[in-house]
């Protein structure tokens, strides 16, 4: 006849693996999250500075609508200051 027994150490053991695993995940979705928040702050700086050289360049309405909607400022004065401050 054979006997068996099980340990407590085993059932502890699945479980801090199991806790271990989930904070790893949570904690590379919370690194991917951020990482993509500063590549969006990243991208929209590169459009507000492309968009003013090309404003000084040629002063056309589009890249005033585009500065309006990426600087949340409203009037043209507003965004050729703005504008200066950025190409320097």
């Amino acid at each position: 006849m054979k006997f068996e027994l099980k340990t407590e150490n085993e059932r502890y053991s699945k479980t801090f693996s199991y806790f271990f695993g989930l904070a790893f995940i949570l904690a590379l979705i919370i690194i991917l999250c951020d990482a993509a928040i500063k590549l969006g702050i990243i991208s929209r700086h590169y459009q507000i500075e492309y968009n003013c050289r090309l404003l000084s360049f040629q002063k056309s309405t589009t890249y005033f609508q585009n500065l309006s909607k990426l600087s949340e400022l409203k009037s043209k004065q507003r965004i050729w200051e703005f504008c200066k401050e950025v190409v320097k």
